[in-house]
């Protein structure tokens, strides 16, 4: 595929994305460092008025307000994207749960029990390393005729 069949198609989705890549950089944080530091350094031009306050507040409300719309247009969009790379991950690697493509679709049981089955199978497999371990340390210890004879260590003494 070419790079313009993956642009955007809509006016909002093309402005979104070019907003999200511009609040992002540090230049921009640096311009609004610059803004609250020219706001601070007026107040006393402006004898600290409601006036000069509401200036900051009215902004960075329009500003919020506005920027939560584009932060959710793009969170969903990565969303939407990388679940989809997921799913293409389940369905291809053999032996992996097709069933669980699409979980975001569940509801809260169905979501809960399939919660329930993996933290089963997690703790399955601890208690297995545990056994494991504990398996392993018993082949280290040295019994008491290991210790007596002095052979635990090196095979070749036995």
């Amino acid at each position: 595929m070419s790079e313009t069949e993956h642009a955007p198609k809509t006016i909002f989705a093309k402005f979104a994305r070019w907003i999200a890549a511009v609040t992002g950089r540090p230049k921009t944080f640096m311009f609004a460092v610059a803004i609250i530091v020219i706001w601070g350094v007026t107040g006393p031009l402006f004898h600290f008025s409601d006036t000069w306050q509401l200036v900051i507040n009215t902004g960075t409300t329009i500003i919020t307000f506005l920027m939560v719309f584009l932060i959710q247009n793009t969170q969903n969009r990565d969303t939407e994207a990388l679940q989809i790379k997921l799913d293409e991950l389940i369905r291809a690697v053999k032996g992996a749960r097709n069933e669980v493509i699409d979980l975001e679709e569940m509801d809260e049981d169905q979501l809960n029990q399939i919660r329930r089955e993996y933290l089963d199978l997690a703790d399955h497999a601890r208690r297995h390393i545990e056994l494991r371990d504990q398996a392993h340390q018993r082949h280290l210890k040295p019994t008491a005729a290991d210790a007596d004879r002095g052979t635990h260590d090196d095979p070749s003494k036995t």
